[in-house]
C-alpha cells in the first residue's frame, strides 16, 4: 500500500498537529520553529499518515525539528521514506549540514538517523527536564537528554 504514498509540502495552517505532537508533546514548541519551517507530509488517499519538518538555522544548515507517523502505520518504512525526502531537500537546497535531536530515550530513532548517516555531534544534558513540564519516559527510560546528530550533505 505504500506504492500509493504521495509527498506534498504543506502550509503551516494545514499542519497536521496530532502527528506533530506525537513527536514533540509540546505545542508552544512547536509553535516557535513551524512558522519558519518547511512541512513535508506523506499522504495516502488525502490522509495524512507522517510529517517532517525541515527548519532553517545556520548559513548552509538546517534542523529536522519533527518526524512523525501515525502510529497505525508506524514499522512500515515511512519514517524512514521521509528522513530520505528530507535529506534529499536540504541537498537539493544546496545545504552542506542536516542536524536532527532526539532523547536517549528515542532508541529506534536513534537507529533510523544513524542508519541514514547522522553522526553524534552533541548531547545536551537534561535537556526534556529542563524544557518540559511533565517526564516524558519511552522503552521504560525517561527521556531527560537531548543527542544531537549532524550529517554531512557534501559531496
Amino acid at each position: 500500500m505504500t506504492a500509493s504514498l504521495t509527498l506534498r509540502e504543506l502550509d503551516v495552517d494545514q499542519a497536521p498537529w496530532p502527528l506533530l505532537l506525537l513527536a514533540d508533546p509540546s505545542r508552544e514548541q512547536v509553535q516557535c520553529y513551524l512558522r519558519e519551517s518547511c512541512l513535508l507530509a506523506l499522504l495516502a488517499g488525502g490522509r495524512t499518515l507522517g510529517v517532517v519538518v525541515i527548519t532553517p538555522r545556520s548559513e548552509g544548515a538546517a534542523e529536522i525539528t519533527n518526524l512523525a507517523v501515525d502510529e497505525a502505520w508506524q514499522g512500515r518504512g515511512l519514517g524512514r521514506r521521509l528522513l530520505e525526502s528530507a535529506i534529499a531537500r536540504a541537498r537539493v537546497d544546496g545545504l552542506q549540514r542536516l542536524l536532527i535531536a532526539t532523547g536517549n530515550s528515542s532508541l529506534a530513532q536513534l537507529g533510523l538517523y544513524q542508519r541514514a548517516g547522522f553522526r553524534i555531534v552533541g548531547i545536551e544534558p537534561d535537556y526534556f527536564v529542563r524544557h518540559y513540564p511533565e517526564p516524558i519516559f519511552e522503552n521504560g527510560i525517561q527521556c531527560r537528554d537531548q543527542i544531537r546528530l549532524a550529517l554531512a550533505l557534501n559531496p
